[in-house]
């Protein structure tokens, strides 16, 4: 039984438990989130997005310094590639960010996409839910750097920042009509390589070409990140480029507006999950997918009268 008093008072241990049994999809782990769910909403999440390469778990590590800094307790989903052998997540990022592994104010917590499609996890909300009830003030969400379907985490974040970086070229074409959609603010990382004035004006023209023909209330900021917290790296600039978001789109009308979203998006995933569970569970029960698979390849069955048979007994 999961002791949730100790979560709302920010015990790690019990937090980290719970982590895990959420990604496990453990049904002791539901009823926990559900008894958290009233403390929850006080926590700012800042996704980060972008190309393989373009330094978002460097970027993520000056924010956390920066927060911490401010006196700010800081939760980090790190959201990495599957691995092929453990299924388990490959921990790249945590050996970026291993400088904050001991301090108390920190949380950091990987998650495996075990196959998800968008960026994240199927975990990422749940997770982010406990660190919220946990007390920590922000959460950082870190994209697994697959390209330009990591749209997914503009549902779960309240600021979307979406990292590029010089050099690019023409390849930048390919991903402005993915994640350079969704950007609430744009970070020109490695700033001090050659092409950073071109890759900036590239970025103008392309919001140009947004849908709502609206640039001016996505920033573009220029960073440095491996200079840390160090003069010129353009981390406080980006983490005050995120407050002037959060000022201007969570309050009013707006911000309900955007809530709203951000829980249909919950909900809507929340019902894919549990569907997949029992499809998993039903198809368990039918002696797997080889078995079905062989019924196929025999010729017995033809496919989709097999998935609508499955999916009518869910």
């Amino acid at each position: 039984m999961i002791d949730v008093s100790r979560i709302l008072a920010g015990d790690i241990r019990a937090g980290a438990r719970l982590m895990r049994e959420v990604d496990d999809r453990r049904p002791s782990a539901l009823d926990a989130l559900k008894a958290l769910f009233p403390h929850t909403g006080k926590a700012y999440i800042v996704g980060i997005t972008g190309n393989p390469g373009g330094g978002k778990s460097t970027v993520v590590d000056g924010l956390i310094a920066h927060y911490r800094a401010a006196g700010e307790r800081v939760g980090v989903v790190a959201v990495d590639p599957t691995s092929p052998f453990s299924g388990g997540a490959i921990l790249g990022d945590r050996i970026r960010m291993q400088r904050h592994a001991t301090d108390d104010g920190v949380f950091i917590r990987s998650l495996a996409t075990r196959g998800h499609l968008g960026g994240l996890s199927r975990s990422t909300f749940d997770v982010v839910a406990v660190l919220d009830a946990m007390g920590y003030d922000r959460v950082l969400i870190e994209t697994v750097g697959v390209g330009q379907d990591e749209v997914d985490v503009m549902k779960a974040a309240h600021t979307s920042v979406v990292v590029t970086v010089p050099g690019l070229g023409d390849d930048i074409q390919a991903i402005k009509a993915g994640i350079l959609e969704i950007a609430d603010v744009l970070a020109v990382n490695k700033a001090d390589r050659e092409g950073a004035d071109r890759t900036e004006r590239d970025l103008l023209h392309m919001l140009d070409l947004r849908a709502d023909g609206d640039r001016k209330d996505v920033e573009i900021i220029r960073t440095i990140a491996n200079r840390g917290l160090g003069k010129g790296s353009g981390i406080a600039e980006l983490a005050e480029a995120v407050e002037r978001h959060r000022e201007r789109t969570w309050t009013g009308e707006g911000g309900v507006r955007r809530a709203r979203a951000r829980a249909q998006a919950q909900i809507a995933e929340l019902v894919r999950a549990l569907l997949a569970d029992r499809a998993d569970r039903a198809l368990a029960s039918r002696g797997g997918l080889d078995g079905l698979a062989g019924a196929v390849v025999e010729r017995r069955q033809d496919p989709w009268s097999l998935a609508e048979s499955v999916v009518a007994s869910l």
